[in-house]
């Protein structure tokens, strides 16, 4: 039965593709075609994009939070930080910032000091050169939590999040309470790894290094044409969490960096290996969308961990917290919450 539900939902992701394909094959023809008729054009419309942007003001968090910076392993990280009691820090994933949680930190921060950084890549955060693999992007989080003076925290990660919190919890196992993995999947660990990478094609276009130069520009249609290939309820955004991910990606040297945390998957593939020879004990709960990541999560984590438990939010393809808020902020807190 598994198996099935499984093959279901590679098939589904499978036949995902063909949109996303059928854009990147459009975006080339339209760069190749006017590429020497609009030249001039082009270099001012990117000229006016780049004012735009950097006019463009990043979005607020709730009233209880605050925009914040800090340098860590070398690097400028951005984050939100907000609300009262232990500390509970949500990483984002791939195609979305700090802003995917905001409509969960005004009742998450009632019980936790929530933190939601920027990954390094990505927004506020700096776009170094290198770094992208998630051992080293976990070190940062890690580090941005020892300067904010705590030693013990709640963890939970979404998407490339994920697995940036499964680095986290692997390389500092005693410093976290519990951690929750939320849709998607670590790389190197099988077999579903290398089945459901087999399948999303676009792992390989956006570790490729011609793919940020192809994409850079022209975010918001690359990022609208992507959203509902991996999703299943239809416009989950908000108008401002469209726009805040549209401008949080069209930064300067954002479409090359984030890209890069799919390149770094042969690496993390190697890490995640030698990590999972130690299973972590902490309370992990594995969080996926009906029609993609719970059909396979729950197993998939038992390989990394020993005490896993399972929500399967009904309804919602990959962007689970805008697709199905209500349950999303319900389970996250039973979990955190439980003694």
């Amino acid at each position: 039965m598994k198996k099935n539900v499984l093959k279901a939902a590679i098939l589904n992701f499978k036949n995902c593709t063909a949109h996303l394909l059928t854009f990147v094959i459009l975006l080339l023809t339209l760069i190749s075609c006017n590429k020497k008729t609009e030249e001039t054009s082009v270099t001012e419309s990117k000229s006016a994009a780049s004012t735009e942007t950097a006019q463009a003001e990043p979005a607020n968090p709730p009233a209880n939070f605050k925009h914040a910076t800090a340098e860590v392993n070398g690097i400028k990280i951005h984050y939100v930080i907000g609300g009262k009691g232990d500390p509970l820090v949500l990483v984002h994933g791939f195609g979305q910032n700090w802003y995917m949680w905001n409509r969960l930190l005004p009742e998450l921060s009632k019980h936790f000091t929530v933190i939601a950084p920027d990954l390094r890549g990505v927004g506020e955060s700096d776009k170094p050169e290198g770094g992208y693999d998630k051992k080293t992007m976990a070190s940062d989080i890690h580090e941005l939590v020892k300067k904010l003076g705590y030693n013990n925290i709640n963890l939970a990660g979404h998407d490339i999040g994920l697995m940036v919190a499964y680095a986290y919890a692997a390389q500092y196992g005693s410093e976290v309470k519990k951690v929750a993995l939320m849709d998607a999947l670590l790389p190197g660990i099988e077999p579903v790894w290398s089945q459901v990478s087999a399948s999303a094609w676009w792992f390989g276009f956006f570790a490729w290094p011609a793919s940020g130069d192809i994409v850079s520009g022209k975010e918001k249609e690359f990022l609208t044409s992507f959203w509902p290939v991996v999703g299943h309820v239809k416009d989950p955004f908000t108008a401002e969490e469209t726009a805040e991910f549209i401008r949080a990606y069209s930064v300067k040297d954002v479409a090359k960096s984030s890209f890069k945390w799919f390149g770094a998957f042969p690496q993390d593939g190697k890490d995640n290996l030698v990590f999972a020879k130690t299973k972590l004990k902490m309370p992990l709960l594995a969080m996926g969308g009906e029609y993609f990541a719970a059909a396979f999560l729950k197993d998939h984590s038992k390989l990394v961990a020993e005490n896993v438990s399972e929500s399967k939010i009904a309804g919602s393809g990959h962007w689970l917290v805008q697709e199905n808020t209500a349950q999303v902020q319900k389970d996250l807190l039973a979990f955190f919450l439980a003694k």
